[in-house]
């Protein structure tokens, strides 16, 4: 009977997970076609022990589960599970203190910890026992096969919540389904054919809502924030590639996600707390959180978690990694070096397997009666290529301010009103990553066009407000890239929501796996013609010496004598398009205001600078080694390029940075109130404009410094090439930079531009020795050195032009209440900009300029001196 089969590969699940089944009940209710199972309790440690996840859980509860199993048409129709509120509560692992709110519930669902360490985890089905001759083995494996790959699971009103300190951040996705689909990504009943070898599955999610509140001592939350984001719908495609009929595993692995519109709102009490959150993921990323006792005690069997590290700037976060490209340094046994990647890769084959477990762990076979009974173990399969991509059309982030809102009745709640101030707008983004095996991994982001504007008023100004009549041009402060409907939809080149991508005409995608390759065909410039405002690329490769790039899954398996025929390299590249920025008070008072709430908190961080310990006795390589550390040594290379930057500094027209930055330098709030409720602009407002054709900076670090420098340091007489790399450079290029004066008029556009330091080129490089108390008995290494190239430079500018520039630098650096006192007058602003039309004029009658003009033309090494800054003031004050 197809009952004996099916049921054990349904039980399995459902048995693994929850708690308190009874396996005969739940059995003859699955041969009845439906089963419904109410209030249950899930078995957090099984689920900690499968996801090896960083965090422990501190309740799971499902309200209602259903499972419909069609027998009669079971080749034909899904099997469907419905999941009816599902609940989970989780924590980071730090051995501490339980939570306060769940401390019962989390005692009674770790109450059979040992016994369920002890069983034996359900493995996934190999091959069921033929002893029905009308059910034969290859018809039993194909049905199988094809009731795991239409499985429909539906879950309504899913609610995830962590908690930390006082943070309580909770998602809530009143709908979750997942179905299979065929080449159209319609809904269909599929199976994987020998023609095409490719799986589709298609997840829905409808209303979510990421709320981000603060919770008190008692941990209670006395009101709630406005939601983070809210009721907002996604849809995630699913694409399996397989190498044959009988892979268990997919070879080719795309799961992409489509956002057609992300709204998040940020309040001022939830800044702080969303940089946490943002900081938790950057610290598991790069593996500065380490495991539990638990964890290490009960290491996993996969040998690559424990072999490779993967990308990150450990050695910059102050973490030791091994350096694993050369014989001398050995690789780590324990987990507490592993990256949030290598996590992440471990847990790929659990998502796609048919039984949630990893390849290679053995395998089940079922027998007649329905137990499952251990089979051969299967051969491990190898890393597939995985393609992780998130795409959004359009996405904005809403700043706001909030404030209590006073009630009548003394047993009322409180309430909280909150007020937007900034909001950023971002068109076509994009978020992919590609790996395959934990020897290479590669992110790309970037996005078409965005810009930030001002909204409403700013610490009691109304600059804003519907009463001013200020134009839209004058509310957008920054500006980047392109106009999404002028670029098209090039950011999903590629991905399985573009009609023209290979999967989407039935072609396998190729991909491009080693560095060499991929940096010639992801350029800065393909990256800025596909999306225009900003692109970054960042690429993690360990690739052989033998020149067949980068190395297969094999890799853990090889010994530590070995390792150096391998070579690793990690290398960022941002690009960011033509940007307009326009500093004026209403932008600047906005960014400092959102700086002080992010820093007006007293989280602790969760990893510490170490300094480096240096051994005392020092073991001295011998030359095989140093001529490999001479061969190659691993190197993170980062570069930021900036295209035709251009700034706009007005003169402030309020200024209230003495309230704010005393929060942002780590003091507490100012004492003094401000009742400023009007607001009357300034036209003509001055102002200096920047502008630079191209800036470009790089810096390059050793990967695993400390093992690096204490090596080399140990040598009497090391090479050129290992002092260099034992020291972090920095370039910076300036190409095309000239600064002038402009004003804004009251149609909120700004005049031409009056020229003060005409166009010109510099570059800057430094280098700084890396953990220098391993260099104390060498005199001649130098610390610090640095290099400094201006062909060219000149200053121009009238005795006018140098009063205004006073009188917009005071504007910022005192606060004022009365902008009359700060020296701008008519008179002044006609000199500077009328004089200089005029002046334009007569230099083209070959006439002197109205006005006297101050030179200063500096030389190659040649800086202003103490006389020349005299001379500067006593023409300015002349005036």
């Amino acid at each position: 009977m197809l009952e004996s089969y099916v049921t054990p590969i349904l039980m399995s699940y459902v048995n693994r997970y929850i708690k308190n089944l009874k396996p005969s009940d739940l059995q003859l209710s699955l041969w009845g076609g439906d089963v419904v199972l109410s209030k249950l309790e899930l078995k957090l440690d099984v689920l900690e022990q499968e996801l090896k996840l960083p965090f422990t859980f501190l309740s799971g509860h499902i309200h209602e589960l259903r499972i419909h199993v069609p027998w009669t048409k079971l080749g034909s129709e899904s099997v469907v599970i419905t999941i009816n509120t599902m609940e989970c509560i989780l924590k980071l692992k730090d051995g501490g203190q339980e939570d306060l709110e769940s401390s019962g519930s989390s005692s009674t669902s770790r109450s059979n910890t040992e016994s369920v360490k002890s069983q034996i985890r359900p493995r996934k089905i190999q091959q069921a026992a033929p002893t029905d001759p009308d059910l034969p083995p290859g018809y039993v494996q194909s049905l199988i096969r094809r009731v795991v790959n239409n499985v429909n699971i539906v879950v309504n009103n899913l609610i995830l919540k962590y908690v930390e300190d006082d943070i309580v951040l909770s998602v809530n996705i009143t709908c979750a389904e997942c179905y299979t689909v065929d080449e159209f990504w319609d809904r269909a009943f599929m199976d994987i054919l020998a023609t095409e070898l490719v799986l589709r599955k298609v997840i829905n999610f409808s209303d979510c809502t990421v709320c981000l509140d603060k919770r008190n001592a008692s941990g209670k939350i006395e009101f709630y924030q406005d939601p983070l984001l809210y009721k907002c719908s996604f849809r995630t495609r699913l694409h399996f590639t397989y190498d044959s009929l009988n892979s268990k595993m997919p070879s080719v692995i795309k799961i992409h996600t489509m956002v057609d519109s992300l709204k998040l709102s940020l309040t001022d009490q939830q800044l702080p707390m969303f940089i946490r959150i943002m900081q938790l993921g950057i610290a598991l990323y790069y593996g500065e959180i380490g495991n539990t006792k638990e964890e290490a005690e009960d290491p996993p069997s996969n040998p690559k978690d424990t072999v490779v590290n993967m990308p990150g700037s450990e050695e910059e976060m102050g973490t030791g990694i091994p350096y694993q490209s050369q014989e001398m340094f050995s690789i780590p046994d324990d987990d507490d070096q592993q990256g949030w990647v290598s996590w992440a890769w471990s847990f790929v084959p659990a998502i796609v397997s048919y039984g949630g477990e990893n390849e290679g762990e053995g395998d089940y076979t079922v027998t007649e009666d329905g137990t499952m009974m251990p089979g051969p173990k299967s051969q491990q399969s190898k890393d597939p290529i995985v393609s992780i991509g998130f795409y959004c059309t359009k996405a904005t982030v809403t700043f706001k301010l909030t404030e209590m809102q006073a009630e009548s009745s003394y047993y009322s709640p409180q309430k909280v009103k909150s007020r937007e101030v900034v909001r950023w707008e971002q068109e076509g983004t994009t978020v992919e990553v590609l790996m395959k095996g934990e020897p290479f991994f590669d992110c790309q982001v970037g996005f078409v066009g965005s810009q930030a504007v001002c909204l409403k008023g700013i610490m009691g100004v109304k600059d804003f407000e519907e009463n001013t009549n200020r134009s839209d041009m004058e509310a957008c402060f920054f500006t980047c890239g392109e106009n999404l409907s002028n670029k098209g939809n090039t950011y999903l080149t590629n991905s399985l929501f573009d009609y023209r991508s290979p999967e989407n005409n039935g072609i396998r995608a190729e991909f491009i796996l080693d560095s060499t390759h991929h940096k010639e065909t992801y350029t800065d410039m393909a990256g800025m013609q596909r999306f225009g405002a900003f692109y970054m690329d960042y690429l993690y490769t360990m690739e052989s010496t033998g020149g067949k790039g980068s190395i297969n899954q094999d890799f853990p398996s090889v010994k530590t004598e070995d390792i150096g025929g391998f070579q690793e390299m990690s290398t960022k590249s941002l690009v960011v398009g033509p940007i307009d920025l326009q500093l004026d008070s209403s932008s600047v008072h906005r960014i400092m205001k959102m700086i002080a709430c992010a820093c007006d908190h007293e989280y602790e961080a969760y990893s510490s600078f170490q300094p480096a310990t240096v051994e005392e006795s020092k073991t001295i390589p011998s030359s095989e080694e140093v001529a490999s550390l001479e061969e190659y040594i691993p190197t993170r290379l980062s570069s930021l390029t900036l295209m035709k930057c251009t700034i706009t500094i007005t003169m402030a027209e309020f200024n209230f940075l003495d309230h704010l930055m005393p929060v942002i330098m780590g003091q507490k709030h100012s004492s003094g109130m401000l009742n400023t409720t009007s607001f009357q602009p300034i036209r003509p407002l001055p102002a200096i404009k920047l502008f630079s054709d191209k800036i470009n900076f790089e810096h390059s670090v050793p990967m695993y410094a400390e093992q690096l420098v204490q090596t080399v340091s140990s040598l009497s007489q090391p090479s050129d090439n290992l002092l260099h790399h034992c020291y972090a450079h920095c370039y910076l290029k300036v190409f095309g930079f000239q600064a002038a004066l402009t004003y804004l008029n009251s149609k909120g556009t700004y005049c031409s531009p009056v020229p003060l330091v005409p166009s010109f080129s510099t570059a800057i490089y430094g280098k700084l020795l890396r953990l220098p108390q391993c260099w104390t008995n060498r005199t001649n290494v130098p610390l610090v050195e640095y290099i400094f190239e201006l062909p060219s430079l000149s200053i121009q500018a009238t005795r006018a032009q140098t009063l205004l520039l006073q009188v917009i630098s005071h504007s910022w650096l005192y606060s004022s209440k009365n902008h009359g006192s700060l020296g701008l007058s008519e008179t002044l602003l006609n000199e500077v900009f009328l004089t200089a039309v005029w002046a334009s004029v007569e230099a083209d009658a070959d006439t002197h300029n109205l006005s006297p003009v101050l030179e200063l033309p500096l030389l190659l090494g040649n800086f202003l001196t103490s006389e020349m800054q005299r001379t500067i003031l006593a023409f300015a004050g002349s005036y």
